[in-house]
């Protein structure tokens, strides 16, 4: 397994402009073992000027069958190198390598989603009034910046990238500093499937360093950012002056919310994972647990249990449930999330400590008794925390979880199906999964409401997000 360890502008691998390189460190051991290129203004202006040629000397004139071979052609060759994408994103992040596998595998399932859909996708015809005809097109913008986290950056910057790609845009994609390693596997691959040179870049570097340029780049059309509500208004204020297109995919504070009359049981034993998953990284974590009060005590006995039964280690061991956290930098924000917790009162069901002497690990941590005002009940934590409450009253519990700033996701649990459809309605969130906590599918819209971000990625949505609608009326 080779580390790629440039930039990779215009088809080839090359030096930052001024030498510049960030160490990697695996979570799992905390020694670093490798260094990555960094770029800087000077490459940004480099990879949107070759994406600009690239688009202009067409790919964005591209018949969509053939934009439809290419994509195939980069998901086969995704497949061919699943392991060797998932062993990269194991090293980077910690993550499990059987969930690493599969990620990989979304990522090719996205370039198959959107090269079938990209023949499929157009414009309309319009009645308007005698002596005349009226239609629309979906044309590409130009060139897209990508800008992608490092919880799951293979999936996402491939659930970006394709169908920006299969709208007929050249993108550039700038991945998290910690995480660099898999998406310039993806451009090297891409490139290999035969997508032309120039039409994906892809920049690691700090984003303190080249994110505002890349945002304020002239020749940006559209920025598609996943990370932070904070970095998410800095992006959109940048992006205002140009009124440069933007979809931002942002925090999450995920509601899961448990009624008596539903099979309560498989709640309690399948909802862990529901927010310890990647060792609680996640957006969609569902953090805050709504039970109602005459199944509490046994959902919580259950839910503990099932909690105490995952299997915290070496990430490469694929009996390996949750993986370290990212860096040491994060476990320590965990960390003040739960000292703020004892020094509030909540009780300690599990977890709280650290399980290994080395690596930046965490148990998966349960609390209860939890104030409505306390930082662990209403901050994202994104770490494996998750508070459970009690409720009596459907609509006081409703007011509740919609009284969150943010609005990605979350569950809801009933067997009552006018209950699950009124209270679909009612929470306030972008994706909501019923007796389940599935919350991604490629076929799917995915975004949310509030401050949880603007704009959806997957599905046909995101390809009417890579595409300016036009309006063309003949008259006779």
């Amino acid at each position: 397994m080779t580390l790629p360890s440039q930039l990779f502008i215009d088809g080839t691998w090359r030096e930052p402009a001024d030498e510049r390189r960030i160490s990697l460190t695996n979570p799992a051991t905390e020694a670093t073992f490798a260094e990555v290129a960094a770029a800087d203004v000077a490459d940004v202006n480099a990879a949107v000027e070759s994406a600009q040629r690239a688009w202009e000397g067409g790919w964005r004139d591209l018949a969509p069958g053939k934009r439809e071979a290419v994509l195939h052609a980069v998901a086969r060759k995704l497949r061919e190198h699943q392991e060797e994408i998932a062993r990269l994103e194991m090293l980077q992040i910690g993550k499990p390598i059987s969930d690493a596998r599969d990620e990989a595998g979304l990522g090719a399932r996205c370039f198959e989603y959107y090269a079938g859909a990209v023949t499929k996708f157009g414009g309309q015809t319009l009645p308007v009034g005698r002596g005349g005809f009226d239609f629309t097109l979906r044309q590409p913008m130009g060139v897209v910046a990508c800008i992608v986290p490092w919880n799951f950056p293979f999936p996402i910057a491939c659930w970006k990238a394709a169908p920006a790609l299969a709208a007929g845009n050249c993108v550039v994609l700038k991945p998290a500093s910690l995480s660099p390693l898999t998406a310039l596997k993806l451009g090297e691959l891409a490139c290999e499937a035969g997508l032309p040179p120039g039409v994906l870049q892809v920049l690691p570097g700090a984003g303190a360093a080249i994110g505002d340029a890349l945002v304020t780049h002239p020749l940006v059309r559209k920025v598609s950012f996943t990370g932070s509500t904070e970095i998410g208004r800095r992006i959109m204020e940048l992006a205002s002056r140009d009124l440069k297109r933007v979809s931002l995919e942002l925090g999450g504070k995920s509601p899961n919310i448990v009624f008596a009359d539903a099979d309560w049981q498989r709640a309690a034993e399948t909802s862990p994972m529901s927010v310890f998953a990647n060792t609680g990284q996640d957006c969609c974590a569902r953090s805050r647990v709504y039970v109602e009060r005459s199944i509490f005590e046994p959902f919580v006995e259950r839910f503990v249990a099932a909690t105490r039964k995952l299997v915290v280690g070496d990430p490469a061991n694929d009996a390996t449930q949750l993986g370290p956290l990212v860096s040491a930098g994060q476990r320590a924000t965990v960390e003040e999330f739960l000292a703020d917790a004892r020094k509030r009162g909540s009780q300690f069901a599990c977890g709280g400590g650290r399980p290994h002497p080395k690596g930046y690990y965490l148990e998966p941590t349960v609390l209860l008794d939890a104030g409505k005002g306390d930082r662990c009940w209403r901050e994202e934590i994104f770490g494996p925390v998750v508070a459970i409450t009690a409720f009596d009253d459907e609509a006081q519990m409703l007011r509740d979880v919609n009284s969150s700033p943010y609005g990605l996701s979350g569950s809801i649990w009933t067997n009552n199906l006018s209950r699950a459809l009124r209270v679909s309605r009612a929470v306030q969130s972008g994706v909501l999964s019923v007796n389940s906590h599935s919350s991604v599918h490629v076929e799917a819209p995915f975004g949310g409401f509030k401050q949880s971000g603007l704009g959806r990625d997957l599905g046909l949505a995101a390809l009417e997000g890579y595409t300016e609608l036009k309006n063309v009326y003949v008259a006779e």
